[in-house]
């Protein structure tokens, strides 16, 4: 009859945490071999009797050749390893070995709980769709290939989990990891990390990609990174697997889920993506409906407007919109404005309207900015098209007969254009949104109403509500 290496995977530490069968196996062994620091996990299941063969770090292979000494001189042998022996464990090494010296020694590998399922359900359920994961350790594996990899678990949008984080001579890499990631994950995407999981010194951390700090981090820790859809629900962190993206009741509908995706993609490629939230959100949305990314260099905004004209809409009693043409106030999302209960009025096909224009010599989109000031003078007016529109609003702000709480200002073309914003711009109490230069048009007027209007959703970066 062959002898036997009966490698056994103990679990994370936690006698709990360990197999009936790993733990059947260690009562039954005569003869165990470990590294030092994991004896003491196994003491409670072995008998007085047994003979333990122990060293020290970085050890392994001395380790798995005196277990292969023993196997050979004829006695059973078991070799313990931590988490799951066949997860950068033990269990390749004593196929490598029995390999290497031609053995007919019998190998029986014996799984256990890997220490990142521990660290992940102790986390939530952060791995519960396609996962990877990736050690920083460079001992055997050369740092080029560690970061190629990080780069394709990035880009493949994986649950990762980090083995061997840090060590007091790898100080870098886990930065390094952090800023890949950062290219191809929002700032949001959940970060977990469990320190010593299952045992006396357990510590859980959850947190962001962008929050998360590496120096907060040791050899004895795990950090799990989430993807694109992982989200974080009463202090855990879950990666959905699917079950409700069909159902109509979900947070997340199909629209929703596209237009999140192109903002992530979207913030990715800006030139200067830490600029304040209220300005990122606006820009994201310019971006979004234009493909334009030059709306960096021309979208502007006052100090704060964006939440100032959003308070003014939905707390100060401001509950009117007014636009320059109708295909701005089309562009305006209708669940919005039933959410929050606001109204959008364009005066340029009222019956008034032509008589004025016609009694005045100016256009109709004028004579409907002075009939929209005249009803609703503390509304937020909102232009895409017409520069003669803009100019008939700054007239009647200077006159004292409009008193905006916040102004869109995106006409688009080539006459009066820029010298209407231009005008604008001295109203400093007024909060205002620009479309600098000859660029803007009422789809772009009109999603900009549409960042303001779902503004608290920014700094999850959660675009679509109302989609």
């Amino acid at each position: 009859m062959k002898t036997k290496i009966s490698v056994i995977g103990i679990g994370p530490g936690a006698t709990a945490d360990m197999t009936e069968r790993a733990k059947e196996t260690l009562r039954n062994s005569n003869i165990i071999v470990g590294y030092k620091y994991y004896i003491p996990f196994i003491l409670p299941f072995v008998t007085p009797s047994v003979e333990i063969v122990q060293n020290g770090m970085r050890q392994e292979q001395a380790r798995i050749e005196k277990a292969f000494e023993i196997a050979e001189s004829g006695r059973d042998v078991c070799v313990i390893s931590s988490g799951d022996a066949g997860i950068y464990g033990m269990a390749p090494l004593v196929y490598e070995m029995l390999r290497k010296r031609g053995s007919d020694i019998e190998i029986e590998v014996i799984p256990g709980i890997s220490a990142f399922q521990k660290a992940a359900s102790l986390l939530g359920a952060p791995v519960g769709h396609d996962f990877c994961v990736i050690s920083l350790s460079d001992l055997m594996t050369p740092w080029e290939v560690i970061e190629k990899r990080i780069k394709a678990a990035a880009d493949a949008d994986f649950v990762t989990t980090v083995y061997n984080p840090k060590s007091h001579g790898r100080f870098w890499e886990l930065h390094r990891l952090k800023e890949i990631f950062l290219e191809t994950r929002s700032k949001e995407t959940p970060v977990g990390y469990v320190r010593q999981a299952g045992r006396d010194e357990e510590r859980i951390v959850t947190t962001t990609l962008g929050e998360f700090d590496p120096e907060d981090v040791d050899m004895f820790t795990l950090v799990i990174i989430g993807n694109s859809q992982t989200y974080q629900f009463k202090n855990k962190i879950i990666t959905p697997r699917g079950y409700y993206k069909n159902d109509t009741s979900d947070d997340i509908a199909t629209g929703q889920n596209i237009m999140i995706k192109s903002f992530r993609t979207i913030e990715k490629e800006l030139r200067n993506p830490d600029i304040p939230i209220d300005l990122k959100w606006l820009l994201l949305h310019a971006i979004h409906t234009t493909a334009d990314f030059d709306m960096e260099n021309i979208v502007k905004a006052d100090r704060t407007a964006v939440e100032k004209i959003y308070h003014a809409l939905t707390q100060g009693g401001v509950r009117t919109i007014i636009t320059d043409v109708t295909m701005a106030a089309s562009g305006i999302r209708k669940g919005a404005l039933q959410r929050l209960g606001i109204s959008v009025k364009c005066y340029l096909n009222d019956p008034k309207v032509l008589e004025l224009s016609q009694k005045l010599g100016i256009t109709r989109t004028q004579a409907g900015i002075r009939l929209a000031a005249n009803e609703h003078p503390d509304a937020l007016y909102v232009f895409g098209n017409a520069p003669t529109a803009l100019i008939e609003l700054c007239s009647l702000i200077r006159t004292g007969k409009a008193h905006p709480c916040g102004i869109i200002a995106a006409p688009v073309g080539f006459v009066h254009v820029c010298e209407s914003k231009h005008m604008v711009k001295p109203f400093n109490e007024i909060s205002k949104i620009i479309v600098e230069g000859r660029k803007g048009g009422s789809n772009l007027a009109a999603t900009l109403v549409n960042a303001i209007l779902c503004y608290p959703d920014a700094t999850q970066l959660k675009p679509g509500r109302d989609v």
